[in-house]
């Protein structure tokens, strides 16, 4: 993701109406090292949106008008940045949702400045931007997985389609392609698959792997309604029947 002028931090996006929130972390997470823009509600958070580059966003669930699953859903739609649900609902519901529509992770308030940072910091590796401004590592082989003219750059985190094209692909979207391709014929249970791509997160059932399954072959397979690539398994769980070339 290209950033404006020669920053090379990472620029993360905080909307939450509590000016207290907000604050905090903008202080935290600038004395960390990252550039900061905050958001009260909808309309702000679509005007940073449209003005920079962001790489993360640390999105409220309760905002005034419309909620944070809503923009969630709205953003995911045309946009593959990290989002992280920061939510004051304890309900295992909200959470699911919000990984159903498309977010990265997610974390309850109240919450520690610390555990906020790690999980951004995940989501920033696993998306392949600055985790923060630092040197330059040194240069690594490439890992690529290749099925049928589709490039899975395992290194780079990015899918491309036949026709050269980059398929933007969510932290969920992307783990169950990488974890399916590597292991092509092996059927995989739900349970596997959220051992696998989620690890701790125990509270994603299998509804949240079924609707992630769904929008990937949504964006991989010609028919979604007869997938080539992406099988079900009555009863079991899903197969990954392309054939993979290193």
């Amino acid at each position: 993701m290209m950033r404006g002028g020669n920053d090379p931090r990472s620029h993360l996006l905080v909307v939450d109406d509590d000016v207290r929130i907000c604050q905090m972390l903008t202080r935290y997470f600038e004395g960390e090292g990252y550039r900061v823009t905050v958001a009260g509600g909808a309309s702000q958070m679509r005007e940073a949106l449209a003005s920079h580059a962001i790489d993360v966003m640390l999105l409220d669930i309760v905002l005034p008008g419309e909620d944070g699953l809503t923009l969630a859903r709205e953003v995911r739609a045309g946009s593959d940045i990290g989002i992280l649900m920061l939510t004051g609902r304890g309900e295992v519901v909200d959470r699911i949702v919000g990984l159903e529509v498309g977010a990265d992770d997610y974390i309850a308030k109240p919450f520690h400045l610390r555990e906020v940072l790690a999980r951004v910091k995940s989501v920033l590796r696993r998306r392949g931007a600055p985790v923060e401004a630092e040197a330059p590592s040194p240069k690594v082989s490439r890992e690529v997985l290749s099925f049928d003219g589709w490039q899975l750059d395992i290194s780079r985190r990015e899918l491309t389609a036949p026709d050269g094209q980059i398929v933007p692909l969510t932290t969920g979207e992307f783990g169950l392609l990488e974890t399916m391709a590597r292991h092509p014929g092996r059927v995989f249970e739900r349970d596997t698959l959220m051992d696998l791509t989620r690890g701790r997160s125990r509270d994603v059932f299998d509804r949240t792997i079924d609707a992630q399954i769904a929008r990937l072959r949504k964006k991989v397979e010609i028919d979604p309604k007869r997938p080539a690539f992406i099988k079900s398994v009555r009863g079991v769980g899903y197969v990954f029947t392309g054939r993979i070339e290193r």
